[in-house]
């Protein structure tokens, strides 16, 4: 709960920084500014080199204090990977611009460069407080954090109407002081404690990180394949609204994080145990309970904002990205298949090197497939659309390398009836929702449009499931009794 909590107030905090700065920025310079986002979230990959995940697995195999020596070694080597990465960024600030043909971009990078030195000490406060059993903490920092991140970027820009160079100046200030709030979280799971040497060695910790970097820099590649093109052929101000309309609803990333973590071990107990055939039905009943259970959570959601999309944009981020509804409405579809967790499934199945191949074959197809649509079609929205149906494409042959490995079909993994009956019953709420604001005396628009669709919905939702055999509260009530009763 914590963890979750700490993730939202993240998002919430970056979702209120670009509709804030959507509206100070002209298009050209919120393009900018986002490509140096793309940039610095792109090579932060590469440059960490997997370091962060190490805490949360060679912590628990050593004492607290040795893991206090741990902390600080590994932290040392961010400290020295970060400035790696800031030298890259300025020496490299030209070719980077002239790739992303956007000259201005050079300045912003070079000025930006010094923060990834910052920045990168301040990785892996999950790994160490989630080791611990110190959740809390990690939702405090990251809410701590990210405020002050909003703070220091937006208020420059409002006090003095300035460009995406004041926000770059506000971003090197706060880096500092979240430097030394991370150097100072980070101690406190070892305070009072005698920092004692471990064996760890470094060579230990890359040979434990580096391969998680080939596996983080084939996804990168499918992640940024389409905010490349759109950023090189389609200019800047397409790019402002892509990056801004082409994004899934973070609720969902929640929930399906959350079942996640919860089947990996559930599923591998199950296979493991599963000697006489008996345990793959015992699985396939609780990959089809986990599965209608986040889709109960996820979808009426999904189908209320995808009713609502153009108003939702406009309301975050002003009539000027009215555009960004399009790319908003094709990232929520793929909403509607990615509650399909695939990955905990395969792991259990010990399928890690087909995990792997497959995102490389993925990564492969996003560029090339995405450069033949950049030149058949010469649309970003095509491109988009691209992206999503790869994204669906990748879930399928996921789920068949899963039925052939468990010998069932695709079918049987899918509770396809529970699904239909979930959409539809959504759509026709949604649809009597817009019908009743329809009838009301008074004209209803922009945010308050919204607010009373989500009322409406939600009063309509609930007493109708019963018609289709639905029951929401039987998922959601659960969440509240185990909090309660811890």
């Amino acid at each position: 709960m914590w963890v979750a909590m700490g993730s939202l107030s993240s998002f919430a905090l970056a979702i209120v920084s670009a509709a804030i700065l959507s509206r100070y920025f002209n298009k050209t310079d919120y393009g900018t500014y986002r490509q140096i986002l793309y940039v610095y979230n792109t090579l932060l990959i590469i440059f960490s080199a997997g370091l962060p995940s190490v805490f949360a697995y060679f912590l628990p195999r050593y004492t607290a204090e040795q893991g206090k020596d741990i902390v600080i070694k590994v932290t040392k080597v961010l400290l020295i990977a970060g400035g790696v990465f800031s030298l890259f960024l300025f020496l490299t600030a030209d070719i980077i611009a002239s790739l992303l043909k956007n000259p201005e971009l050079s300045r912003g990078l070079r000025i930006f460069s010094p923060i990834p030195l910052l920045l990168l000490p301040t990785l892996g406060i999950d790994g160490i407080f989630s080791t611990y059993k110190k959740t809390i903490y990690i939702a405090i920092y990251n809410t701590v954090s990210r405020s002050l991140m909003l703070l220091f970027i937006v208020l420059p820009v409002i006090l003095f109407k300035g460009t995406y160079i004041h926000a770059i100046y506000g971003w090197l200030v706060v880096s500092v002081l979240m430097l030394i709030i991370a150097l100072y979280y980070k101690n406190i799971p070892f305070r009072g404690l005698m920092r004692q040497g471990s064996s760890l060695t470094l060579k230990e910790v890359f040979g434990y990180s580096l391969p998680l970097v080939g596996a983080s820099l084939w996804g990168m590649a499918i992640r940024s394949a389409d905010q490349f093109y759109i950023s090189r052929y389609f200019g800047i101000e397409v790019f402002a609204e892509f990056s801004n309309g082409f994004i899934e609803l973070p609720f969902v990333g929640m929930v399906t994080g959350a079942t996640s973590v919860v089947l990996m071990p559930l599923f591998s107990k199950l296979i493991h145990e599963n000697t006489n055939g008996n345990g793959t039905a015992e699985l396939l009943e609780l990959w089809r309970n986990a599965l209608t259970k986040s889709a109960i959570i996820i979808y009426p959601i999904v189908i209320f904002f995808l009713f609502n999309s153009r108003l939702t944009v406009v309301t975050l981020y002003s009539d000027t990205y009215a555009n960004s509804a399009v790319y908003f409405s094709i990232a929520m579809m793929l909403n509607f298949f990615n509650i399909i967790v695939f990955a905990p499934l395969l792991f259990a199945l010990g399928e890690t090197r087909f995990y792997a191949r497959m995102h490389m074959c993925f990564a492969i197809i996003a560029w090339a497939g995405g450069y033949m649509v950049v030149i058949g079609f010469d649309s970003p929205v095509i491109l988009a659309v691209f992206s999503t149906a790869m994204a669906v494409v990748k879930i399928a042959v996921s789920l068949r390398h899963v039925g052939v490995k468990l010998n069932i079909r695709v079918f049987e993994l899918i509770p396809g009836k529970e699904i239909l009956l979930l959409l539809l019953h959504s759509i026709l709420v949604m649809i009597s929702v817009k019908l009743l604001i329809g009838l009301m005396p008074f004209p209803v628009e922009n945010i308050l449009f919204l607010i009373l669709s989500f009322i409406f919905f939600g009063v309509l939702l609930l007493p109708t499931a019963r018609l289709f055999n639905l029951n929401y509260i039987s998922v959601i009530k659960p969440i509240f009794q185990g909090t309660i009763a811890k």
